[in-house]
């Protein structure tokens, strides 16, 4: 019988699925908060986040279910070149008929107005 650890599957085997412990952490905890997300979006309907991939037990914690989903081998990531992504933005602001949006245009309907956050 080999010695359970603190989490399912062993950290050594999970290593074995990505090429470092910090970008194991990365990835479980980022997936963590999707299934978590989803856990969340159930009863609103939303559902912008995959659910879990791997069968999971009725009280199991979302890092827990992201391990094991990474143990299995059923995550995929990619990772993105810095500089590869500011080319592509560069790219994407000399096309006319593209717009980045103003990410602050809807920050009034936001505010009350009674309030002001100077």
């Amino acid at each position: 019988m080999t010695p359970e650890g603190s989490i399912g599957p062993s950290v050594d085997d999970l290593l074995e699925h990505v090429d470092s412990k910090y970008r194991l952490v990365l990835v479980a905890a980022k997936r963590a908060r999707q299934i978590n997300a989803y856990y969340s979006q159930l009863g609103e309907g939303l559902l912008e986040n995959v659910g879990p991939l791997v069968d999971t037990g009725p009280q199991e914690k979302p890092l827990s279910i992201a391990m094991r989903e990474i143990d299995a081998g059923v995550l995929e990531y990619t990772e993105i070149d810095p500089a590869a992504e500011a080319a592509a933005r560069a790219e994407a602001a000399k096309d006319p008929e593209f717009d980045f949006g103003d990410p602050l245009a809807d920050l009034d309907a936001l505010t009350d107005p009674g309030i002001d956050l100077a």
